[in-house]
């Protein structure tokens, strides 16, 4: 498969994303792990297959300079998080427009995927800046929760859904979706939103899909600590204070 790399259109700490014409290229840096990278291709292609949801489609995985690459269907459109900032006026319509698609998702089993439970288990057993205590109730509180099997996108933001002009809205970067339980899904937004400083939005934001989709703010809430805990294993230095704030399971009781 022959690629252009001449337009770059976004860049990342390990990859770098390119548009050819029709397609964009996802390329990582050297060394990357190969089981990743493969892995997210393999959630790509199963929630493309699985759903009717508008998902840029898989066209090959592929090496590029002893790099690999993903190579997607390009879809032509603005991102939401640009949108929401150019027009402030219209936040509130973003917004819930927003956690519609994200209850569109939510929506939707696809089965074969890794379960949530089981993912922030893993990550939080191989944390090692976590206390032995903390890591513990952690996981206490985990087994707790309800297991579900709803897909769960796992980075949900406005920079992730793409509108086209005829207001469709594509939802790409699925690298991180599992089956499981969307109040976790939704605390996993809620943090995405906190880290970027928008926390009036994060509050925002929960207010309106616990209202939405009928879970209470406090059992969303209860999530946070282990999504905080499931992140601040692979965080980057300048997060890691921020998530060690939220892993206090004292909170939220």
């Amino acid at each position: 498969m022959e690629l252009n790399l001449n337009n770059p259109i976004a860049e990342r700490k390990n990859k770098t994303v390119y548009r050819d014409e029709n397609k964009t290229i996802k390329l990582f840096i050297e060394n990357y792990s190969k089981a990743d990278i493969l892995n997210e291709a393999l959630n790509q292609a199963r929630v493309e297959e699985g759903t009717d949801l508008k998902v840029p489609k898989l066209l090959g995985v592929t090496m590029v300079n002893n790099r690999w690459a993903l190579v997607s269907e390009y879809v032509e459109g603005r991102t939401l998080e640009s949108l929401m900032e150019e027009q402030p006026e219209k936040q509130d319509d973003y917004l819930n427009w927003f956690v519609d698609i994200q209850l569109e998702i939510l929506g939707k089993s696809v089965p074969l995927l890794t379960r949530m439970h089981e993912k922030f288990k893993r990550k939080i057993n191989a944390a090692e800046n976590i206390e032995y205590n903390t890591k513990y109730e952690l996981l206490q509180r985990l087994d707790g929760m309800k297991v579900r099997t709803k897909l769960c996108h796992g980075d949900f933001n406005p920079s992730n859904v793409i509108i086209t002009e005829n207001n469709e809205a594509y939802v790409i970067d699925w690298a991180h979706v599992t089956q499981g339980n969307a109040a976790g899904d939704c605390a996993r937004t809620y943090l995405l939103f906190s880290i970027a400083g928008k926390q009036d939005l994060a509050d925002k934001y929960l207010r309106v899909f616990s209202e939405k989709i009928g879970i209470e703010m406090a059992e969303i809430q209860r999530w946070i600590p282990i999504v905080a805990a499931s992140q601040k294993s692979k965080a980057k230095p300048e997060e890691q204070d921020f998530l060690e704030k939220w892993i206090d399971v004292v909170d939220y009781q």
